[in-house]
């Protein structure tokens, strides 16, 4: 049972970065005037769309969940400086909160690892062992 609730925690976490990557696709204009606001290229939404297919697609399926997981943890907790800049509007302090609890969810994952229900079928070392 632990497995299949690994897979359904990744798919769960996954469905939050590949709702962020269709919502950049579909509607990029929030995002690039956001980040444009914080002096970055507005043509930067493409890159962190396409970051956030892989890295969600790369959850469910199994490769390298491990080190996805870390990758996505410092991405939460980075992002979060850009949404702690609009603090003034409380829901952008939610958003960071809520960030912060993702990253702690992700390197929990990281730590255990994808488990045996993986595209691959089998419990793979896809990553650094922090099993202790």
């Amino acid at each position: 049972m632990s497995d299949f609730v690994n897979l359904l925690g990744r798919i769960m976490v996954a469905i939050l970065f590949l709702g962020g990557a269709v919502q950049k696709v579909f509607d990029p204009a929030p995002v690039m005037e956001m980040i444009t606001s914080l002096g970055l290229p507005a043509n930067l939404v493409w890159a962190v769309a396409a970051f956030n297919l892989v890295a969600a697609l790369s959850l469910i399926v199994g490769p390298g969940v491990r080190s996805w997981a870390i990758v996505l943890a410092g991405y939460c907790i980075f992002t979060s400086y850009f949404h702690w800049q609009l603090r003034a509007d409380p829901w952008q302090v939610t958003i960071v909160v809520k960030n912060w609890a993702i990253a702690g969810g992700l390197l929990i994952l990281a730590a255990q690892g994808p488990g045996r229900l993986t595209v691959f079928g089998r419990r793979r070392k896809d990553g650094p062992d922090f099993s202790g």
